[in-house]
């Protein structure tokens, strides 16, 4: 089941387990089964000291195996095999389980024993999807801390019908108590901010508290990254606070083109800016929204930035590095069907729609790479750009025109997402997506199931109107140094006007801003 290089690799880990455990396996006559039963045996056969594997399970979904510690009432369950992206969850819920500490701040492991109530979780991934490893780990830590709190992670494509019925059309996506609780990435923090109501304003009360920073950062993507490092080593009190840190980067499949990294995927970027950010000791405040800026009412003075949550931050000096996120095309049905049918992330979502019929909006780069992808997932691609030709570069458009089950339409305005049936009733997902021809103004229908928007970026910056001076296109206008017009103020990334939105480019400017940031410390 196993490579002998993995197997070696997960003995010497299964070395950290402490406390005694057993797997309890449900299973059928199906080659998952089969394949579940020969991983779970080696597994146990790596550790049989602390390990023991009893096949009597009878779990309503089989195949399915749980972790169960010794004397304890926790409640961890896999449906389906947590290979690929998921093999990483499994191996550190076995090390959880079997007594190994979480790389996580004692305050969350406290917060989670403290939560009161039922909570029973399903969170539904796919192998591919390099998002739903956060939420799987997340939800097993809580599951393996907390004995109210029940996690069952399921693989889709082991589990169609239950995918079906559900109309589950996007990785990764969770349920609480048979109820949807959310889709997307999700970090621990975040889902006990959801759960755990009196959490936000105690976190609040906290930040308002913190002392003035020298150099505070908003947001925490490449830019922002870059800002913390290059402030921090100037041994000036740098702070960075963001929603999720990495940004954008952690929905990014591949990084084939990062100076010094020939090839690496968007999670493990995020994690490495991280690590090397806190090595230098900056105050990371994650999982906060900005939502003001307040300029400093006389010169020298400090700075304010008011948060979501109501806390209040202040500082000498302020880099702004909101990035920016996929813009949305805007027409009926977008926003109606979003995650039943309509999806942003080709890489994470593609295999639900495996044998079907879907659309690519936008004939840029990111388009026709999703185009391509999917190509090799789907049953027929049909791609659908604003301009007369494709923008995607020549190697991308060659490699496109070459697939079969792929048709392209350019000079095509889409007009309309819709998910009503030819009885004309809605279904509730996507059905179909309705384009203009721009020459001769003829509608036309595609009947499909899945339409995947791909049409650039639009920048976070919507909290900052009236405050700094914005292009038309609603980026911070900044000068060569990383000036925006209001002082002490500064700005990098995709979130300003810089021409190209590139990671190698907004880490470049980040670590500019910081530098003029100093700069103008030392000035005034």
């Amino acid at each position: 089941m196993l490579e002998q290089a993995l197997k070696d690799q997960l003995a010497a880990y299964l070395e950290r387990v402490t406390q005694p455990f057993e797997m309890v396996a449900s299973l059928d006559d199906s080659q998952i089964s089969t394949d579940m039963r020969s991983l779970l045996e080696t597994i146990q056969s790596l550790r049989a000291d602390k390990i023991s594997l009893r096949l009597d399970g009878q779990d309503a979904r089989k195949p399915s195996f749980s972790l169960q510690r010794l004397g304890s009432d926790t409640s961890l369950r896999f449906a389906g095999l947590p290979l690929g992206h998921e093999f990483t969850s499994l191996v550190l819920a076995l090390l959880w389980t079997g007594g190994h500490p979480p790389k996580v701040e004692q305050d969350v492991i406290d917060q989670i024993k403290g939560l009161d109530g039922d909570f029973n979780f399903e969170v539904y991934m796919s192998l591919s999807c390099h998002n739903c490893p956060d939420v799987v780990q997340a939800l097993s830590l809580m599951a393996i801390n907390n004995p109210k709190i029940k996690t069952t992670v399921i693989e889709g494509g082991a589990f169609q019908k239950e995918v079906t019925e559900r109309e589950i059309m996007a990785v990764p996506m969770v349920f609480l108590n048979g109820t949807v609780f959310g889709s997307g990435r999700m970090l621990v923090e975040e889902i006990l901010a959801k759960i755990d109501t009196g959490a936000a304003v105690k976190d609040a009360a906290k930040l308002s508290q913190k002392e003035a920073f020298d150099v505070l950062i908003v947001g925490g993507g490449p830019a922002g990254a870059a800002a913390g490092v290059y402030a921090a080593r100037k041994g000036i009190r740098t702070g960075i606070v963001a929603e999720r840190f990495g940004g954008q980067t952690n929905d990014t499949l591949g990084i084939e083109n990062y100076p010094s990294v020939l090839e690496t995927d968007g999670p493990k970027f995020a994690a490495a800016l991280e690590a090397h950010t806190r090595f230098y000791d900056v105050d990371i405040m994650n999982l906060q929204q900005a939502q003001a800026l307040v300029p400093a009412a006389a010169p020298g003075g400090l700075i304010e930035v008011k948060l979501a949550n109501g806390a209040t931050l202040k500082s000498k000096t302020v880099i702004l590095s909101t990035g920016a996120r996929w813009r949305n095309v805007n027409v009926p049905g977008e926003a109606e069907y979003k995650n039943k049918g309509v999806a942003y992330c080709p890489h994470c979502d593609g295999p639900l729609f495996k044998g079907k019929d879907v659309a690519v909006i936008g004939g840029g780069n990111s388009g026709v790479e999703a185009a391509i992808d999917l190509a090799g997932v789907v049953r027929h691609v049909t791609v659908v750009e604003f301009m007369p030709e494709l923008k995607a570069d020549a190697v991308l458009v060659k490699k496109l025109k070459s697939l079969s089950n792929v048709t392209v339409h350019t000079n095509a305005q889409t007009t309309a997402i819709t998910g009503v049936n030819a009885e004309g009733v809605d279904t509730g997902k996507v059905t179909g997506m309705r384009y203009k021809d721009r020459a001769t103004n003829e509608e036309h229908l595609v009947n499909l199931e899945g339409v995947f928007v791909q049409i650039g970026l639009v920048p976070n910056t919507e909290w900052l109107k009236g405050t700094l001076e914005l292009s038309k296109f609603g980026e911070i206008i900044v000068n060569a140094k990383g000036e925006t017009n209001v002082p002490g103020v500064f700005a990098a990334g995709d979130c300003t006007t810089v021409p190209f939105k590139q990671i190698v480019i907004a880490a470049g400017d980040g670590a500019k801003a910081a530098l003029s940031a100093f700069d103008h410390l030392i000035r005034h």
